[in-house]
Protein backbone atom coordinates (compact mmCIF):
# COMPACT_ATOMS: atom_id res chain seq x y z
CA UNK A 1 0.00 0.00 0.00
CA UNK A 2 1.45 3.36 -0.99
CA UNK A 3 1.70 6.37 1.28
CA UNK A 4 -1.04 8.23 -0.69
CA UNK A 5 -3.49 5.33 -0.27
CA UNK A 6 -2.67 5.20 3.47
CA UNK A 7 -3.42 8.95 3.83
CA UNK A 8 -6.74 8.58 1.92
CA UNK A 9 -7.75 5.68 4.16
CA UNK A 10 -7.01 7.77 7.29
CA UNK A 11 -9.02 10.69 5.91
CA UNK A 12 -11.95 8.43 5.09
CA UNK A 13 -11.92 6.96 8.57
CA UNK A 14 -11.71 10.44 10.15
CA UNK A 15 -14.57 11.77 7.98
CA UNK A 16 -16.72 8.72 8.74
CA UNK A 17 -16.22 9.10 12.53
CA UNK A 18 -16.73 12.91 12.42
CA UNK A 19 -19.91 12.61 10.34
CA UNK A 20 -21.31 9.93 12.64
CA UNK A 21 -20.63 12.01 15.79
CA UNK A 22 -22.11 15.20 14.31
CA UNK A 23 -25.17 13.30 13.00
CA UNK A 24 -25.76 11.64 16.40
CA UNK A 25 -25.43 14.99 18.20
CA UNK A 26 -27.91 16.55 15.78
CA UNK A 27 -30.38 13.72 16.30
CA UNK A 28 -30.17 14.11 20.09
CA UNK A 29 -30.54 17.91 19.83
CA UNK A 30 -33.65 17.45 17.67
CA UNK A 31 -35.16 14.69 19.85
CA UNK A 32 -34.95 16.55 23.18
CA UNK A 33 -37.47 19.34 22.39
CA UNK A 34 -39.67 16.88 20.51
CA UNK A 35 -39.86 14.48 23.46
CA UNK A 36 -40.31 17.29 26.00
CA UNK A 37 -43.32 18.53 24.00
CA UNK A 38 -45.10 15.32 25.01
CA UNK A 39 -45.02 16.37 28.68
CA UNK A 40 -48.17 18.14 29.93
CA UNK A 41 -47.82 21.87 30.47
CA UNK A 42 -47.60 23.35 33.96
CA UNK A 43 -51.17 24.62 33.53
CA UNK A 44 -52.40 21.14 32.58
CA UNK A 45 -50.60 19.59 35.56
CA UNK A 46 -52.14 22.18 37.89
CA UNK A 47 -55.63 21.47 36.53
CA UNK A 48 -55.24 17.76 37.27
CA UNK A 49 -53.86 18.27 40.77
CA UNK A 50 -55.92 18.14 43.94
CA UNK A 51 -57.81 21.24 45.07
CA UNK A 52 -58.77 22.36 48.57
CA UNK A 53 -62.23 23.58 49.48
CA UNK A 54 -62.89 25.59 52.64
CA UNK A 55 -66.27 24.34 53.89
CA UNK A 56 -66.25 26.33 57.15
CA UNK A 57 -68.93 28.78 55.90
CA UNK A 58 -71.10 26.19 54.13
CA UNK A 59 -74.44 26.26 55.97
CA UNK A 60 -76.72 23.24 56.43
CA UNK A 61 -78.85 22.75 53.32
CA UNK A 62 -76.52 24.78 51.08
CA UNK A 63 -74.61 23.85 47.94
CA UNK A 64 -71.06 25.01 47.22
CA UNK A 65 -69.30 24.65 43.85
CA UNK A 66 -65.56 24.34 43.25
CA UNK A 67 -63.66 23.38 40.10
CA UNK A 68 -61.43 20.33 39.71
CA UNK A 69 -60.01 19.15 36.37
CA UNK A 70 -62.28 21.59 34.57
CA UNK A 71 -65.41 20.08 36.12
CA UNK A 72 -67.81 21.52 38.68
CA UNK A 73 -67.70 19.77 42.04
CA UNK A 74 -70.87 20.03 44.12
CA UNK A 75 -70.47 20.02 47.90
CA UNK A 76 -73.72 19.83 49.86
CA UNK A 77 -73.97 20.26 53.63
CA UNK A 78 -76.86 17.90 54.30
CA UNK A 79 -79.20 18.25 57.24
CA UNK A 80 -80.29 15.28 59.34
CA UNK A 81 -83.71 15.53 57.67
CA UNK A 82 -82.07 15.23 54.23
CA UNK A 83 -80.15 12.16 55.38
CA UNK A 84 -83.26 10.54 56.89
CA UNK A 85 -85.13 10.92 53.56
CA UNK A 86 -82.48 8.85 51.73
CA UNK A 87 -84.01 5.64 53.14
CA UNK A 88 -87.56 6.33 51.90
CA UNK A 89 -87.28 5.94 48.13
CA UNK A 90 -85.01 3.02 47.15
CA UNK A 91 -87.82 1.69 44.93
CA UNK A 92 -87.58 4.83 42.79
CA UNK A 93 -83.84 4.38 42.13
CA UNK A 94 -82.09 2.62 39.26
CA UNK A 95 -78.94 1.79 41.28
CA UNK A 96 -79.73 2.32 45.00
CA UNK A 97 -76.59 0.54 46.22
CA UNK A 98 -74.25 2.28 43.75
CA UNK A 99 -73.06 -1.04 42.35
CA UNK A 100 -72.73 0.20 38.75
CA UNK A 101 -71.57 3.73 39.51
CA UNK A 102 -68.18 5.39 39.72
CA UNK A 103 -67.10 6.34 43.22
CA UNK A 104 -64.31 5.57 45.70
CA UNK A 105 -64.89 2.49 47.87
CA UNK A 106 -65.78 4.64 50.90
CA UNK A 107 -68.76 6.11 49.00
CA UNK A 108 -70.46 2.82 48.15
CA UNK A 109 -73.29 3.31 50.61
CA UNK A 110 -76.67 5.07 50.73
CA UNK A 111 -75.10 8.38 51.72
CA UNK A 112 -72.29 7.99 49.10
CA UNK A 113 -70.01 9.96 51.38
CA UNK A 114 -66.99 9.73 53.65
CA UNK A 115 -68.82 11.91 56.17
CA UNK A 116 -72.61 11.56 55.69
CA UNK A 117 -73.11 15.25 56.52
CA UNK A 118 -71.21 16.31 53.37
CA UNK A 119 -72.07 15.10 49.88
CA UNK A 120 -69.33 15.57 47.26
CA UNK A 121 -70.25 14.94 43.61
CA UNK A 122 -69.00 15.75 40.13
CA UNK A 123 -71.73 18.09 38.87
CA UNK A 124 -72.01 16.52 35.42
CA UNK A 125 -75.07 14.56 34.34
CA UNK A 126 -74.19 10.99 33.35
CA UNK A 127 -76.45 11.23 30.31
CA UNK A 128 -74.89 13.89 28.06
CA UNK A 129 -72.80 15.99 30.43
CA UNK A 130 -75.16 18.84 31.33
CA UNK A 131 -75.04 20.50 34.77
CA UNK A 132 -77.82 19.28 37.09
CA UNK A 133 -79.56 21.95 39.19
CA UNK A 134 -80.08 21.73 42.95
CA UNK A 135 -83.73 21.02 43.69
CA UNK A 136 -83.54 20.08 47.38
CA UNK A 137 -87.17 20.81 48.29
CA UNK A 138 -89.12 17.56 48.76
CA UNK A 139 -92.26 17.44 46.60
CA UNK A 140 -91.09 20.31 44.35
CA UNK A 141 -93.91 20.32 41.78
CA UNK A 142 -91.58 21.83 39.13
CA UNK A 143 -89.88 18.41 39.11
CA UNK A 144 -92.47 15.84 40.23
CA UNK A 145 -95.16 15.48 42.88
CA UNK A 146 -93.30 12.56 44.47
CA UNK A 147 -89.92 14.31 44.21
CA UNK A 148 -87.62 13.15 47.08
CA UNK A 149 -85.31 16.17 46.70
CA UNK A 150 -81.97 16.19 44.93
CA UNK A 151 -80.69 17.26 41.52
CA UNK A 152 -82.60 17.83 38.30
CA UNK A 153 -80.94 18.00 34.86
CA UNK A 154 -82.85 20.54 32.75
CA UNK A 155 -81.39 19.30 29.44
CA UNK A 156 -83.25 15.98 29.19
CA UNK A 157 -85.02 15.58 32.53
CA UNK A 158 -82.69 13.24 34.42
CA UNK A 159 -83.28 13.18 38.18
CA UNK A 160 -80.92 12.30 41.03
CA UNK A 161 -81.63 12.09 44.77
CA UNK A 162 -79.72 13.83 47.58
CA UNK A 163 -76.94 11.24 47.26
CA UNK A 164 -76.65 11.69 43.50
CA UNK A 165 -78.37 8.35 42.83
CA UNK A 166 -80.29 8.27 39.55
CA UNK A 167 -84.03 7.69 39.52
CA UNK A 168 -85.65 5.12 37.24
CA UNK A 169 -87.18 6.00 33.86
CA UNK A 170 -84.87 8.94 33.06
CA UNK A 171 -82.22 9.22 30.31
CA UNK A 172 -79.18 9.16 32.66
CA UNK A 173 -77.89 5.59 33.00
CA UNK A 174 -75.74 5.97 36.13
CA UNK A 175 -75.54 7.78 39.44
CA UNK A 176 -73.58 11.04 39.53
CA UNK A 177 -69.87 10.36 40.00
CA UNK A 178 -68.14 10.86 43.35
CA UNK A 179 -64.57 12.14 43.00
CA UNK A 180 -61.76 10.93 45.25
CA UNK A 181 -61.49 13.21 48.29
CA UNK A 182 -60.66 13.39 51.97
CA UNK A 183 -60.93 15.82 54.88
CA UNK A 184 -57.57 17.33 55.83
CA UNK A 185 -59.31 19.07 58.76
CA UNK A 186 -62.85 19.66 60.02
CA UNK A 187 -63.19 22.62 57.65
CA UNK A 188 -61.03 21.66 54.66
CA UNK A 189 -61.87 19.17 51.94
CA UNK A 190 -59.16 17.97 49.53
CA UNK A 191 -60.63 16.89 46.18
CA UNK A 192 -58.57 14.76 43.83
CA UNK A 193 -56.99 12.37 46.35
CA UNK A 194 -58.43 9.98 48.86
CA UNK A 195 -56.79 9.38 52.23
CA UNK A 196 -55.48 5.96 51.18
CA UNK A 197 -53.68 7.43 48.17
CA UNK A 198 -52.41 10.54 49.97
Amino acid sequence: MSEAENVDESRRHFLLVATTVVGAAGAVATAIPFLSSWQPSARAQALGGPVEADISKLQVGELMKVEWRGQAIYIVHRSQEMLDKLKDHDGMLRDPNSEESEQPAFAKNAQRALNPEYLVLIGVCTHLGCAPMAKFKVGDTDVAADWPGGFYCPCHGSKFDLSGRVLKDVPAPLNLKVPPYYFSSNTTLVIGLDKGAA
